[in-house]
């Protein structure tokens, strides 16, 4: 499923209009991503949790050239999977 896709079934589901829909996707979609650019974590209880984790600075290997490299530090988003997800998964 794509994001209109996601879009369009939120649509149905719900009897919102199709705009109505994608705004409220994408405001969710925001959200969460402004969130995480703080810093903060979003607990979905049932659904899952989104986090960030810091990635120290190391040294890796070009893998055209073989030639060793600096990689940056930088910033992870993670998605833990819920219980709740993972029931409707299984089951």
């Amino acid at each position: 499923m794509n994001k209109q896709e996601l879009i369009g079934h939120v649509a149905d589901v719900t009897g919102l209009a199709r705009g109505e829909a994608s705004r409220a996707v994408e405001a969710v979609f925001d959200t969460i991503s402004s969130a995480l650019t703080r810093g903060d974590e979003v607990r979905l209880v049932g659904f899952g949790t989104f986090t960030c984790s810091r990635r120290k600075a190391s040294t890796g290997r070009n893998p055209r050239t073989g030639e060793p490299m600096q990689i940056k530090e930088s910033t992870q988003p993670k998605f833990k999977a819920g219980k709740g997800l993972k029931d409707a998964v299984n089951g």
